[in-house]
């Protein structure tokens, strides 16, 4: 395989903005698509193609613009259609795509079409949502627990029944068993495509197929109930659907789609990606959970080994060699920073953010750099649980204050794995606020934008973004990188991480010890042509210091 066989989504690197938390340029403490725009520039100098943007449409904010009130407008706290139709075209100026978010679960309980179903029993939007009566004793149709803790059900007194949500009570699920449900969904995504839009990265869609009977679960040792995600991901005739939506909106356009699908396992791939499948890629969390193999409870998280965080992306990387395209993500908006979920405790900051990014842009398939990545951004932590603005957050706490933690314990959970990790202000430089806003930020700017921002990394030669731009154009370089085969080396290693890119007679291999030990390395591995290393004095060619990086042919 050549990289002119591929689509140019293969070959680019997609950069997700957080907008909230991006740019803000008028002093209101939140991002707006205007400080998107002014910073085109620094992403095409990262060599970005893409630009994933979590949701602008409008919403009441319950979660952050996951809970949308209208799938074809605009929230007035980013802007304006006319700013978001100034973004496509000045972001095409620049070589890059706009790609949006599709949460297509559920929408927000203000959306008008939960207003009129919730209104009565036998209005035109009557069975949009998923209704149910009450048990005989008036408790909640069954006994499912909502990914973000309390029941999957809510009590409407208009109807005088309970709708379903997998998440919070302020996002009813919709019924995609109504075609026109399903219909009015497509319409809206072919909306954006007619504005321009590269793509769509499609939200949490391995729960809107439910099953014929909604019935009780086996109670878990959690709180006696069960997760609604046991209960309803991936329920069979899932695909149908997404086929439909394959063929009513992303076939016959030059778009690219990703989809979160969370429990898909590899053997499964070849169904949802691919030339045969409903979308292009798909997140699938595997190495996100080598932490969580009972399940994402936060105080349930387990210790692992780099064999079992390698096991997994290479698993990936098998099952998408011959069909599908892998999306290569280490961080995103629902995630604690990387270098805090995947370092060391302890490992120098600069040195691990080095780290990750290798891994990140030598794997085959399509890299999605998360804001602030770049600089290596890291985990905050607020001192109350009164200060996050996560809502996860809250009922996470909550799970493990009613599991016997004490206050303490339940906030060192939160601190360690919030999503507010991911979602404290960019840190463009030294000045207010890291640059970010004039004005009191809607959360707090991460104290140590005094050193890690984009200004000053942009002038030291060894700084986390620097290396970026190294690896990026190193990819640019190396062919094989982007359309080359992937094979893991020394396998049983607890400190390396090693492999081999290799399109034809060329190859690259990759070595990054993720280890707070210097590692004598395998004879194999030395004497090769050092290509790139992460440390530039003294290169010890027979070992790596801790968490170095070489690449070598």
């Amino acid at each position: 395989m050549t990289t002119n066989k591929l689509e140019w989504w293969q070959k680019t690197i997609v950069y997700q903005i957080y907008p909230k938390s991006f740019l803000d340029t008028t002093g209101k403490g939140t991002g707006d698509l205007n400080g998107i725009i002014s910073r085109l520039d620094y992403l095409q100098s990262l060599g970005i193609g893409a630009i994933w943007l979590t949701p602008i449409y409008p919403s009441p904010m319950i979660d952050n613009g996951y809970d949308i009130s209208d799938y074809t407008a605009i929230d007035p706290a980013y802007g304006t259609m006319a700013d978001f139709e100034r973004l496509i075209a000045e972001a095409d100026k620049h070589g890059i795509k706009i790609v949006m978010d599709l949460v297509y679960n559920h929408t927000s309980d203000q959306h008008k079409w939960f207003l009129e179903s919730k209104s009565s029993r036998d209005n035109a939007k009557s069975d949009w949502y998923i209704w149910r009566d009450a048990k005989t004793d008036g408790t909640a149709p069954t006994n499912w627990r909502s990914i973000f803790g309390g029941s999957s059900w809510t009590w409407c007194e208009e109807r005088q029944q309970y709708y379903l949500h997998t998440f919070a009570s302020q996002q009813p699920d919709l019924n995609w068993d109504n075609p026109n449900v399903r219909q009015a969904l497509y319409d809206a995504a072919n909306f954006w495509i007619k504005k321009g839009v590269g793509g769509f990265r499609i939200d949490a869609i391995i729960y809107i197929k439910k099953p014929q009977n909604l019935v009780d679960g086996k109670p878990d040792d959690i709180d006696g109930t069960v997760s609604v995600h046991n209960m309803i991901a991936n329920t069979p005739g899932i695909l149908d659907y997404l086929y439909e939506m394959r063929r009513n909106v992303f076939d016959g356009h030059n778009i690219f789609t990703v989809a979160e699908a969370n429990s898909v396992q590899p053997e499964e791939l070849k169904y949802w990606v691919g030339k045969h499948g409903a979308f292009d890629m798909l997140f699938e969390f595997n190495h996100l959970n080598v932490m969580f193999p009972d399940g994402e409870v936060w105080y349930n998280s387990k210790s692992w080994k780099l064999t079992d965080l390698k096991s997994v992306l290479t698993a990936s990387q098998a099952a998408t060699s011959d069909n599908g395209w892998y999306p290569i993500f280490f961080e995103n908006h629902d995630q604690p920073r990387s270098i805090n979920q995947f370092c060391p405790a302890g490992a120098d900051p600069v040195k691990s953010a080095k780290a990750i990014a290798a891994v990140l842009l030598t794997l085959r398939g399509t890299p999605f750099i998360y804001q602030g990545q770049e600089l290596g951004m890291t985990n905050t932590a607020f001192s109350s649980i009164n200060e996050y603005n996560d809502i996860a957050s809250y009922g996470q706490y909550e799970l493990a204050i009613n599991a016997g933690f004490t206050p303490e314990q339940a906030l060192k959970f939160v601190q360690f794995f919030s999503r507010d990790n991911a979602r404290t202000p960019m840190q463009w430089s030294t000045d207010k606020n890291a640059g970010f806003s004039t004005g009191k930020t809607w959360l707090p700017v991460n104290e140590n934008y005094i050193k890690v921002n984009a200004d000053v990394e942009s002038e030291d030669k060894d700084s986390v973004l620097s290396w970026y731009k190294q690896l990026v154009k190193l990819r640019g370089q190396h062919e094989e990188l982007i359309s080359g085969t992937y094979e893991e080396i020394l396998t049983d290693s607890e400190e390396l991480f090693a492999f081999v890119r290799k399109l034809n007679d060329t190859e690259l291999t990759i070595i990054v010890n993720f280890s707070l030990n210097n590692v004598e390395l395998p004879k194999e591995l030395t004497g090769k042509t050092i290509i790139l290393d992460s440390e530039t004095d003294n290169i010890n060619t027979k070992a790596l210091r801790p968490m170095e990086v070489r690449i070598v042919e």
